[in-house]
């Protein structure tokens, strides 16, 4: 066994063995590698006022269409979770309707807030 992670070991530490970001590189003849240095600036683009209000625009929409099933799931992960039942089934159906923002509360008004040193 030790023999076993004595060369899994030595693979990875000389690049045999990938280890995403770990020991994974870009090499010299690689796009974007200039003189030594890889570059790394990218240009950015802006969202216009007008793609931003289309963006809430439709992120409202969405959520109008979905009310129902969205106060629904969030019910069922409630019944759930105050029943000490594993919510992982009802999380994924969760959020298929409903933001990060709206799950939070929800399991937050069931469990309360974590606390790490009870």
């Amino acid at each position: 066994m030790v023999h076993s992670l004595f060369n899994q070991g030595s693979k990875m530490h000389g690049g045999l063995l990938p280890l995403i970001g770990g020991n994974t590189f870009q090499r010299a003849s690689s796009a974007g590698y200039h003189g030594g240095e890889i570059a790394t600036e990218i240009e950015l683009i802006r969202s216009t006022e007008e793609e931003k209000g289309q963006r809430i625009a439709n992120v409202k929409r969405y959520g109008e269409t979905r009310n129902a099933l969205a106060s629904d799931s969030l019910k069922v992960l409630q019944v759930t979770a105050r029943d000490r039942r594993n919510v992982f089934e009802q999380l994924i159906e969760a959020v298929k309707y409903n933001s990060l923002g709206q799950i939070s509360p929800a399991l937050y008004d069931v469990g309360g807030e974590y606390r790490r040193n009870m």
